[in-house]
């Protein structure tokens, strides 16, 4: 079960690339959801979940593209910082590290967990430095489910960051998550509308506070 290069295709990482040069919004029914504070999100309708699955172009500003990289990729980091975390670690499952994450969901709901595989690679593509970050769920018998969280098994998340010619980064997100369980779908796209800006907010207010650290 070896990761390597395995995890993901290298077209997978193109592509999020590309889609920081020409956003790839023909050929499907995207539609416009919220533009703010530099941030577009547009979204497409998954018929079988009634969910739906973003796209996030934008830009942070006072944010270089490596700092927001790394704060990304560092989960102990981020147990100090995001307030929806319960817990978050990666672990060595037969050769392949794999994150598990539980989210704190209000009451009454139950809370979330995720298992999945992530994989970082910093490319050069005729001259500019991205950085891409690919992310999906999988099952693996070293991560059982428990009582009283639910286990969200359709979860996956691209990111790509250079740049923006200045002291920040352009950003490109794409994002699909089915918390599973009985929250109705309205709830579900509410809260995805509204939490994806934030996060991207608190992750650059966590960029600031990385550089105080270091």
């Amino acid at each position: 079960m070896a990761c390597a290069e395995g995890c993901f295709a290298e077209e997978q990482f193109r592509e999020a690339c590309a889609e920081l040069q020409q956003p790839a919004l023909a050929g499907a029914d995207w539609q416009r959801l919220v533009e703010a504070s530099g941030i577009t999100i547009y979204r497409l309708l998954d018929q079988p979940t009634g969910l739906y699955e973003y796209k996030v172009f934008g830009v942070l500003e006072n944010c270089p593209p490596a700092l927001l990289a790394d704060v990304y990729m560092d989960l102990e980091y981020r147990k100090q910082w995001d307030q929806y975390v319960k817990e978050l670690y990666e672990k060595d499952c037969d050769g392949q590290m794999v994150a598990y994450w539980e989210v704190k969901y209000p009451f009454p709901m139950c809370n979330r967990d995720y298992v999945y595989i992530r994989q970082r690679r910093d490319l050069d593509v005729e001259g500019r430095k991205i950085h891409v970050v690919l992310a999906k769920s999988i099952s693996v018998p070293q991560f059982p489910e428990k009582s009283g969280v639910i286990r969200v098994k359709q979860y996956k998340q691209s990111l790509a960051i250079e740049s923006d010619g200045k002291t920040g980064s352009k950003v490109f997100m794409c994002y699909f998550d089915n918390p599973g369980g009985q929250i109705p779908s309205w709830l579900i796209n509410w809260a995805a509308k509204n939490g994806v800006p934030n996060f991207l907010k608190d992750t650059a207010k966590a960029c600031q506070n990385y550089l105080k650290k270091a």
